[in-house]
């Protein structure tokens, strides 16, 4: 990436991040993957919520529109993934199986000083915090599910179709075209929306990628998990998503948010997200 484009991608990265708190910190934590940037802001005596975002161009920044209402009640401790676009960069190791993301998240509380956390994913993020959270038990209280991919249902081939040409060559321009299509065409952030498209040329190892979660491994899940599914979203067909984690969580509430998309998520917020989370967050 050249210098041009990491000035461009940064100065994009700190104009998201500049929707957050005025409260907000950045954080970097030594893990055995690299640093990993965190943000954070909330209360510094709170309960910890640790937010993963998605894959692709999405970043911890993007979680600006719930940091404000999470923050009143609990420490938000959002992650740039490991080699991924953000402020997290790539070490000499790199993650490559689930086990190395779930031994990098536990680095990240062991960093932190949180022994449990409230967790919170979107997307692909969803599916690293569900694998931690069956790994990991006792480091998790509670477990949010912001329309995951890979844990419950398996991609639509038309989505797959649609973001081959981002995939192979990614661009401003695909990047750009491929949100739209999936998003149905709604009026998208203009800024979070240069974020994804600086983040086209970002330099990103490899993500790990894996099956679905055991069903037995999910009957087996004590966590207490909130499941938010958009309802019109292309990724995968949200009535399957929540039929299916509906018959295996034993402890699971869900939800299907309306009018929202996949990719429009978390940052075109619908009322009823904020509502749901806090709801959730809240519970004794």
């Amino acid at each position: 990436m050249s210098g041009h484009d990491h000035d461009a991608f940064r100065a994009a990265y700190d104009k998201v991040l500049a929707k957050w708190p005025a409260d907000r910190a950045a954080l970097t934590v030594a893990t055995p993957f690299g640093e990993t940037r965190i943000n954070t802001c909330g209360p510094r005596d709170a309960p910890p919520l640790l937010l993963l975002p998605g894959g692709g161009g999405a970043t911890s920044a993007s979680w600006y529109a719930q940091a404000a209402v999470l923050s009143r009640t609990h420490r938000v401790l959002a992650a740039d993934l490991p080699g991924a676009p953000g402020l997290s960069p790539a070490g000499d190791r790199h993650p490559r199986t689930v086990a190395d993301l779930t031994g990098w998240l536990d680095a990240v509380l062991d960093g932190l000083g949180v022994a449990a956390a409230d967790v919170g994913g979107h997307s692909y993020g969803a599916w690293i915090a569900l694998h931690h959270a069956l790994r990991a038990p006792a480091r998790v209280r509670r477990l949010f599910l912001l329309d995951p991919t890979q844990c419950f249902a398996g991609f639509k081939a038309a989505y797959l179709f649609a973001a081959l040409p981002m995939l192979t060559r990614p661009t401003p321009r695909r990047v750009r075209a491929f949100l739209e299509w999936e998003t149905g065409g709604v009026p998208l952030d203009p800024d979070w929306l240069r974020l994804q498209e600086a983040a086209a040329g970002f330099p990103a190892r490899r993500p790990v990628t894996g099956p679905r979660p055991a069903a037995d491994a999910l009957r087996g899940l004590g966590v207490p998990v909130l499941l938010l599914v958009a309802a019109n979203s292309r990724t995968h067909d949200p009535r399957e998503v929540v039929a299916r984690a509906g018959a295996l969580l034993p402890h699971a509430k869900t939800a299907v948010l309306p009018e929202v998309s996949h990719h429009a998520l978390p940052q075109t917020a619908p009322p009823a997200l904020n509502r749901h989370l806090t709801d959730f967050l809240s519970a004794p």
